[in-house]
């Protein structure tokens, strides 16, 4: 069974992951195919969960590759704090590739924080049409990680040790400046 953690990203999928590496009955990783092209980029091992903001942007092969038969979480964490995580990294990475990319640049007027949230808007509303009719889905929020993971532990029928797991939760991990959590 593989598992699917969709997300925006900056909203704690790094931190998800960690949890999940107290997991033995699992593999589990962070954008671990990225940089892959074809069915390469989908190729993920049995077992294994998966967290990778950019699958927002490939959903219908995903489903092509993995339709119902995957478990898909959907990571999301309150919006200002997300828009305004993305805001303050408009000059790289995904942020940069959207403004640049998707929306040409843009009209000159655009904040930063108009293209987060748009970005944000747009992201979430992909996962959300790509959940609607799979049987397998959960939702977790970044804000009640320690009760929504246990439950998410006990739904994939994980092994290992969840008290380190929840552990992880009270670390910062890819926090962006002036973030108090990831």
């Amino acid at each position: 069974m593989n598992v699917f953690i969709l997300n925006s990203g900056r909203c704690g999928s790094t931190t998800f992951i960690q949890a999940c590496r107290h997991i033995s009955n699992f593999s589990a990783g962070h954008e671990t195919r990225v940089q892959l092209i074809g069915a390469e980029r989908l190729a993920y091992p049995d077992n294994h969960i998966e967290a990778d903001n950019r699958l927002s942007w490939l959903l219908g092969r995903l489903d092509a590759t993995y339709g119902d038969e995957a478990w898909y979480v959907h990571l999301s964490r309150e919006r200002e704090a997300v828009a305004a995580s993305f805001a303050r990294r408009a000059g790289f990475g995904i942020m940069k590739a959207y403004r640049e990319g998707i929306l040409l640049d843009g009209v000159p007027s655009l904040t930063a924080e108009a293209v987060a949230g748009d970005y944000l808007d747009t992201v979430e509303a992909n996962i959300e049409l790509f959940l609607r009719d799979k049987s397998h889905r959960m939702a977790v929020r970044l804000e009640q990680a320690r009760v929504d993971f246990p439950a998410f532990w006990r739904w994939i029928g994980a092994e290992g040790d969840l008290e380190l797991a929840l552990a992880e939760w009270d670390r910062r991990y890819n926090a962006s400046a002036s973030q108090s959590s990831s």
